[in-house]
């Protein structure tokens, strides 16, 4: 189940007492109304909490430390409201890990031209004091995030909202633990990789589970509950007989029912909350996990097909970032399964075997109970739906030996011409930026998967924030890519990132 903890971001307001007590009381009766606007705003996800000035070598060393330790703090944002000498954030940036956003703004909207004097330009010098706190970053290397523009603009709001949700996913990534039911996929190169890696690099727990591990919670789940939960599925969604006897089609739900209660079990008594599954290596289960894993990346879990598990571990992450986003649209697992080659009408066919997150469902929501074609087991109760439309992000973390590279893609989701009545199917269409064409070739030269970690509610922006808080490299894909210039910048990764 998603629980994402109640963070709060540290409001540091950066200055020194060059100017007398009379100035640092400004500064701080500025910063508070700065953020009693911010925690008043509904772009502002998460708390904000005013700290004192950091004026000190020491004062800003010992908040930056109490910042790391306090697991409710999910980062700090800073803001010169005067000059703020930055050779005194050295030592605390030194030792700083959680993220930081510089926010540069100032109190007042307009220079107040009528009025304006020396102490006036001596109190309020943002546009100073921001530039001494950006050399000391860049001279540091230190990745932080930059937001521009007068605090009560609400699409500046937005965009401080915005690194919110990823500096949460940076500090919730050392909090993903998958468990891999079986191996990856035999002789699948794209999801596989090092898994000690992406623990050092982004605090993953990547473990490995006989499936038969699992057969025991799933065979225990009392009758009394698979019951009440089957009935809830009749309740929830349309039934979708197919000419099948009904009492039987219900002993396939039955089936998918104890293993939604059963997986579940195994992964919140384990501390799991991403897992992955192969269906080649199904030991005693009945059907392959379909209505079952449906469910529960509805109910937060990040999941992946074939023992991949890296795109469990960012499905997860994008539920995070997105819990409780007014208007959420939906984060899920896809695969590129088939184009559409018409000109004018060109797309990508989105889906999987069975499981689809039905969080990105547009629409009524079927069950059926159909042939697998592989696995040799049950046919497999799972929902049928068509998905939403509008545009979306989808990602693609893949370990290129010497480091990590995630890709990010724009596309727009679209509704097929024509239903497909014979494929049994949560399905997505869409068309990647900046047409089917460049954005195919760009992905297959950046090396995609064919999985793909897909979010309705995040940004191309915010998952390179997000890339580049870890230290990884990123690439875009969007309608503004242009091949040669795409080739060039992986070219460049490869010297930069290596």
């Amino acid at each position: 189940m998603l629980k994402v903890r109640k963070y709060q971001f540290w409001f540091c307001p950066c200055t020194q007492d060059l100017y007398g007590d009379e100035v640092l009381a400004h500064v701080s009766a500025h910063a508070a109304e700065v953020v009693a606007a911010l925690n008043a705003s509904e772009a502002i996800p998460y708390e904000v909490v005013l700290k004192p000035n950091l004026l000190t070598d020491d004062v800003i060393t010992a908040t930056f430390a109490a910042a790391d330790v306090d697991p409710d703090c999910a980062g700090i944002i800073t803001w010169a409201h005067t000059f703020s000498p930055s050779k005194s954030y050295i030592h605390g940036l030194r030792r700083l890990e959680k993220p930081l956003c510089q926010f540069a703004t100032q109190y007042n909207e307009e220079i107040p031209y009528d009025v304006i004097d020396m102490d006036f330009m001596n109190e309020n010098q943002a546009a100073h004091g921001e530039r001494e706190l950006g050399h000391i970053f860049a001279r540091m290397r230190w990745t932080h995030k930059v937001v521009f523009g007068h605090w009560k603009d609400e699409e500046v709001r937005a965009e401080l909202g915005a690194w919110q949700r990823v500096a949460v996913g940076v500090v919730e990534s050392a909090n993903i633990r998958v468990a891999r039911f079986a191996d990856t996929m035999r002789n699948v190169a794209v999801t596989d990789g090092d898994k000690v890696e992406a623990q050092i690099k982004f605090g993953w727990v990547v473990d490995a589970w006989p499936v038969n591990e699992l057969t025991p919670y799933v065979e225990g789940v009392a009758a009394a509950d698979v019951k009440a939960l089957t009935d809830e599925y009749y309740d929830t969604y349309e039934v979708i007989l197919d000419g099948r006897d009904p009492e039987e089609f219900r002993r396939h739900v039955e089936v998918q029912a104890a293993q939604e209660i059963g997986i579940e079990r195994f992964l919140d008594e384990h501390g799991y909350n991403a897992f992955s599954d192969h269906f080649g290596d199904l030991g005693g289960l009945r059907q392959l996990p379909s209505l079952a894993v449906q469910r529960l990346m509805q109910k937060g879990y990040g999941f992946g097909p074939e023992g991949d598990w890296k795109t469990p571990a960012m499905v997860r992450l994008m539920k995070v970032m997105t819990a409780g986003m007014k208007g959420a649209r939906g984060s899920a697992m896809m695969e590129d399964y088939t184009y559409n080659l018409v000109p004018g009408k060109e797309g990508i066919l989105e889906s999987h075997m069975a499981e689809v997150d039905p969080s990105v469902a547009d629409g009524r929501i079927a069950m059926r109970a159909t042939p697998l074609s592989m696995g040799e087991r049950e046919d497999p109760a799972r929902l049928i739906f068509t998905g939403k439309t509008g545009p979306a992000i989808a990602t693609s973390l893949i370990d290129l030996g010497d480091r990590f590279r995630l890709i990010i893609q724009d596309v727009d989701c679209k509704k097929v011409e024509r239903p497909m009545p014979l494929l049994p199917t949560g399905t997505l269409f869409w068309t990647p930026r900046p047409n089917l064409k460049l954005g195919t070739t760009a992905w297959i030269y950046a090396g995609g998967a064919h999985h793909t970690a897909m979010s309705f509610d995040l940004t191309a922006d915010q998952m390179v924030d997000w890339a580049d808080a870890m230290g990884i490299e990123s690439v875009v894909i969007d309608a503004d890519t242009r091949l040669r210039d795409f080739q060039q910048a992986l070219k460049l990764g490869e010297v930069y990132y290596r």
